[in-house]
């Protein structure tokens, strides 16, 4: 069976840390897979804020995610700290790619990397939106 293969970007525009507390772990003592989204839903709020927007608040509009893939790297446990990088990349006319790689801080451990994919919505008109040009910018030369 072919696996998910993720090539992330050599530079990242954004990172952060991450602590993992009990809550994230699942019953094998390890980082729930499922529970890893929460951290990268964190580190996509925080990779908003960063660029000055909100998600409910990109130039006016939010975004929605359309999808998601994960491949994962290593276990991570209660205590360890994440550093998460994220890039926007692959953007189209209503959506881009969130590109991110996680790792452990001390070690540089990888743990996870993965992509998000974002639409860009208004919530108010329940439709679907261009990429605001302003926010793509901020990756497009």
């Amino acid at each position: 069976m072919a696996r998910i293969q993720i090539e992330i970007p050599e530079q990242f525009p954004f990172s952060t840390d991450v602590p993992l507390y009990l809550s994230h772990m699942n019953y094998g003592g390890h980082l729930d897979n499922a529970l890893l989204l929460t951290v990268v839903s964190e580190t996509r709020m925080r990779f908003f804020q960063f660029f000055g927007h909100t998600e409910m608040n990109v130039d006016g509009v939010g975004i929605i995610v359309a999808d998601a893939a994960v491949q994962y790297r290593s276990q991570a446990f209660h205590g360890e700290v994440m550093e998460v990088r994220m890039a926007a990349v692959e953007f189209s006319t209503y959506g881009c790619d969130l590109i991110w790689c996680m790792n452990e801080k001390t070690s540089g451990r990888e743990v996870a990397r993965g992509k998000t994919g974002i639409v860009f919505f208004d919530y108010a008109a329940r439709k679907v939106m261009p990429t605001p040009e302003k926010f793509r910018a901020n990756f497009v030369d």
